[in-house]
């Protein structure tokens, strides 16, 4: 009886937090069918915990080290429960509060020394105008990185299956990964729908046609030198913006500002948050931009992708969509993007490009559920290269058969 009666507290405890969650939960419900909530925060519920879930076990892509950042285990996930059930006051006037996560949370071996190669005072969009000379948005003016030689990589003409590719099962296996938070039908996927937009830029522009952006620009690879910038997926970019000026006569602004830091801390939960208004800001003060290059270096656990052309090794890319819908609930309505068809026959047929002349150097274009800041532009790339097991050299090496791809492609060839 003695022990029964020190059983007692539990147990009512236990009933009362039952009760309570049932409770909480009807509560929930019938405010949801009421519509109460002038905000849409109960409409929004499901959609935001399905991007927290797709965030949290994406396996594909995504992985994570606890001891990175220094917390215990769940406690991250915790704070984004929090997060979406109770956003800040202040967030509650944003038409976007939802976090795009980034699409590869990587383990990042020298990540203080990462955080140091940046200076927090970085130029910023507003100091930016249209009068202002395009190569002074760009930290590697001084830069020396070795010019290749005109096409050098190109391959021999490759014979394509076109015929196989109007059917959209063989399509969709054959060069694309669907995440399986996402989804697609035919109307969208469909040969004649990719291959039939016409993709060619005015390149008699008075500015540049070109932006080159990182949302993640702490990104480093197997060799990076510390504290030296060409080092970091930000001098790959740097390479890409030399070849297509010097090779193929674009101009192109390469944008060096950095929204993976906070307060000199590597943070990427909100990048692509920080990261849109001065992407349209950009394109506000240059009109003559056609196509927006947000340019990443991919994580995925030991895993080096690599390629060879004429003896040089070469970093394989991939292509990375998203398309604003959710398997489970339709289109994601808080994430509009009206340029969804464009965006993704422009992946395809760069892909087919580097099919046609470049075997083996793009892995499958991959469909995610979010929008990654894709609406802002009708020739709007986030492009995945390589992985942090690559080499500085592999990567510099990926940016000759992709500025030659893109010239093709812009230029109707």
């Amino acid at each position: 009886m003695h022990h029964f009666r020190k059983l007692v507290p539990y147990i009512i405890g236990s009933v009362l937090l039952l009760l309570g969650l049932y409770v909480l939960c009807r509560g929930l419900l019938i405010a949801g069918e009421n519509g109460w909530g002038g905000n849409g925060f109960f409409k929004k519920l499901p959609g935001k915990l399905e991007e927290l879930a797709v965030d949290t076990y994406n396996g594909i892509l995504t992985w994570e080290t606890e001891t990175e950042t220094g917390s215990r285990p769940g406690e991250g996930m915790g704070r984004k429960v929090m997060d979406v059930l109770f956003p800040p006051m202040e967030e509650e006037t944003e038409q976007e509060t939802v976090t795009e996560q980034e699409t590869v949370t990587e383990q990042e071996t020298e990540s203080e020394t990462e955080q140091n190669l940046v200076s927090e005072e970085e130029t910023s969009v507003e100091e930016t105008s249209a009068e202002t000379d395009p190569s002074s948005v760009s930290v590697f003016s001084n830069a020396a990185i070795p010019m290749p030689a005109a096409e050098s990589l190109r391959q021999s003409p490759q014979v394509l299956p076109w015929d196989k590719m109007k059917d959209f099962h063989f399509l969709l296996d054959q060069y694309f990964i669907l995440d399986p938070s996402a989804a697609i039908d035919e109307e969208l996927l469909n040969l004649d729908a990719l291959m039939g937009k016409n993709l060619t830029i005015h390149t008699d522009t008075d500015g540049p046609q070109i932006l080159i952006y990182h949302t993640h620009s702490q990104e480093a690879f197997a060799d990076s030198r510390p504290g030296d910038l060409r080092d970091t997926i930000m001098g790959v970019g740097e390479r890409l913006k030399e070849i297509l000026t010097e090779q193929y006569g674009f101009e192109v602004l390469h944008h060096t500002k950095v929204y993976d830091m906070i307060d000199g801390k590597l943070d990427r939960n909100k990048a692509y948050n920080l990261a849109a208004p001065d992407v349209e800001a950009i394109l506000k003060a240059y009109p003559s931009i056609q196509v927006v290059i947000d340019l990443h270096r991919d994580g995925v656990e030991d895993y080096r992708f690599v390629t060879e052309f004429n003896g040089k090794p070469v970093a394989k890319i991939m292509f990375f969509n998203g398309l604003s819908y959710s398997a489970r609930n339709g289109p994601v309505e808080y994430l509009p993007n009206p340029y969804i068809a464009d965006n993704l026959a422009f992946s395809f047929q760069l892909q087919m490009k580097a099919e046609e002349y470049y075997p083996g150097f793009t892995r499958n274009i991959y469909l995610q559920s979010l929008r990654y800041n894709q609406h802002l532009s009708s020739h709007s790339l986030l492009i995945e290269s390589g992985t942090q097991l690559n080499t500085v050299e592999e990567e510099y090496n990926a940016m000759e058969p992709l500025a030659d791809i893109l010239n093709q492609v812009l230029r109707g060839k």
